[in-house]
């Protein structure tokens, strides 16, 4: 097994590629335990302190059912029992919190809190989600996408809709495992250009490439993935209204996926507003492989709290 032990996952690319085939083996392995009914205690006696500022259903339960499954515990702690960077700082309550658990699951709003926590604790620390990338997420995503099509290399991924931070990790995670990634979003409403500066840089490296265009039929045209999600992120709720008139041409309805390739998968991160991002015919249609995706968070996170804890 690859040892990762210690080691933060802030972003998806703190893990080589080589790291990441060992999550994703790992957790087919623990995936095929759990359905067997196979005791896997890869974390016995280890507690996970989770971090919540942002509230959520999937993250929460499958890293509190995932490290029961694996042995160990979790403890939910949200924004109101901890203050974080409000009364005691971050810094603080992560040498605090280093003394007392075996790893550390943050779910905030900025990248950096999650840099600064993991910079003075002394157990590792994983990124939940920022509003800058959500690599657990991708995680999710490329397994499936590995169940389904067997390779990640030379498949073509279209993301359709805000450049937000699993659009972020999308690209980087693609770029790094030799997708070729396509994003299309509205002027205003792309990627961060650094960001994408790194991606393509990282494609460059492996064969991949990266494109960005304001077309969505161009992204999606010859896609074997292709995936969407909420126009207006948590925290942006205020901008509903302008971002519904903002992306109505970026729905990805039947017309869309029409130039996708015959056996594409449809995948969405959820929760999904049925009716905006996509129409029930795509979401609930015979490409869609949203449920495993869901499910698949818990393998994947899974097997990375047994590598790194």
């Amino acid at each position: 097994m690859t040892s990762l032990k210690g080691r933060d996952f802030l972003s998806i690319l703190d893990f080589s590629v080589s790291e990441l085939e060992a999550v994703f083996s790992l957790a087919r392995d623990l995936k095929r335990k759990q359905r067997a009914g196979e005791a896997h205690p890869l974390c016995a006696g280890k507690t996970l302190a989770m971090i919540f500022q942002k509230p959520s259903t999937r993250t929460r339960v499958s890293f509190e059912a995932g490290m029961f499954q694996l042995g160990g515990h979790a403890l939910y702690l949200n924004a109101a029992d901890l203050q974080l960077g409000r009364g005691e700082t971050v810094a603080d309550t992560a040498r605090v919190l280093s003394r007392y658990v075996d790893g550390i699951m943050i779910r905030t709003f900025k990248q950096s809190d999650v840099e600064e926590l993991a910079a003075h604790a002394e157990v590792p620390v994983i990124n939940g989600l920022t509003d800058w990338e959500h690599p657990c997420q991708i995680l999710a995503d490329f397994l499936t996408i590995l169940e389904h099509k067997g390779r990640l290399a030379g498949l073509k991924l279209a993301y359709v809709g805000d450049g937000n931070n699993v659009a972020h990790s999308l690209l980087l995670g693609g770029a790094r495992l030799g997708m070729r990634v396509a994003v299309s979003s509205p002027r205003g409403y792309e990627p961060a250009p650094d960001l994408v500066s790194r991606a393509a840089a990282e494609a460059v490296r492996t064969g991949g490439a990266v494109e960005l265009t304001t077309d969505p039929a161009a992204a999606v045209r010859d896609a074997d993935v292709v995936v969407t999600d909420t126009w207006a992120s948590m925290g942006r709720e205020s901008e509903h209204s302008a971002r519904v008139k903002a992306f109505a041409p970026y729905q990805v309805n039947e017309a869309l996926v029409a130039h996708a390739r015959p056996d594409y998968i449809f995948m969405h991160c959820l929760p999904a507003h049925r009716g905006e991002e996509v129409v029930d015919a795509v979401m609930d249609g015979p490409r869609s492989v949203i449920w495993d995706e869901a499910e698949n968070r818990l393998h994947v996170q899974k097997a990375l709290l047994a590598l790194v804890l």
